[in-house]
């Protein structure tokens, strides 16, 4: 596409008159920055370069003519659009009985489409665009769930509002309960941890007192996985069952009365 920009009146026939009028005129428009002969020497070139491009313009091409800031804007197109193919004479009303027309174009949604717009030229009964029962029931169910009445409305927006205010009630009972018990779970939080470390601690010195007690019994380091240690430590177990058994009995019978017997060395 191309521009072709110049000063002249669109009605005005491109003939040499027109051109030596228009040189004329043009060169009595520019007499304030320009010498007379240089002035109609350049619009005169000008004007026979357009005489030229328009002259050369085939047939096929369309010139539009656009108006400007600076003058009159010639505009061509070098394409040919093709012509749309519709019918604004006559409605087109689809044949349901043809095998060609589409399906969609047979429902009654596309009956009201085309009655809608061309009304009763259509050829189409208002009285079967009415919908069903069933549809109507549709439409009325629909309705109310999706457009309930200010009534139903404002009892739901209470029942809402009561529902989040229980919610509200119950936490904040619920952290008021925590924060009254979290003194004792704090104590009983430390006396767990305290406990812990004690039991830690006493198993580390067992650890201890067994290896050394293997070292001294054995002459030697002895390894804790080694089925030495492991038997030592058993025997050991069993040595100090049998002794808070006895300090039991003990305990038991003092408190009845009775004489304590040690037992027997088989035993």
């Amino acid at each position: 596409m191309s521009y072709i920009c110049y000063p002249f009146p669109s009605t005005t026939k491109l003939t040499s008159i027109t051109a030596v009028n228009l040189c004329a005129a043009a060169t009595n428009h520019f007499l304030g920055s320009f010498s007379k002969k240089m002035a109609a020497s350049m619009l005169c070139k000008r004007v026979a370069m357009l005489t030229r491009a328009i002259n050369g313009l085939s047939v096929s091409k369309t010139v539009i003519t656009v108006k400007s800031p600076n003058g009159l804007l010639l505009q061509t197109a070098s394409y040919n659009p093709k012509p749309l193919k519709l019918n604004i004479k006559e409605p087109y009303i689809p044949d349901k009985n043809s095998e060609k027309t589409p399906e969609w174009q047979k429902t009654a949604r596309y009956d009201s489409k085309l009655y809608g717009r061309y009304g009763s030229a259509s050829g189409i009964s208002p009285e079967s665009l009415w919908p069903s029962h069933k549809q109507l029931e549709s439409i009325i169910a629909e309705e109310n769930e999706w457009h309930p009445p200010l009534e139903e409305m404002l009892k739901n927006i209470e029942a809402r509002e009561k529902e989040e205010t229980e919610k509200r009630l119950a936490r904040e009972k619920l952290i008021a309960d925590n924060m009254a018990k979290m003194p004792k779970m704090i104590a009983d939080w430390r006396k767990e941890k305290h406990e812990k470390k004690r039991k830690l601690k006493e198993e580390k010195a067992r650890r201890a007192r067994l290896l050394a007690e293997a070292k001294e019994r054995f002459g030697h380091a002895v390894d804790p996985r080694s089925s030495k240690f492991l038997e030592m430590v058993a025997e050991i177990e069993k040595e100090e069952k049998k002794k808070k058994k006895l300090l039991k009995r003990r305990l038991r019978m003092e408190q009845v009365g009775a004489p304590v017997t040690p037992p027997s060395a088989a035993s």
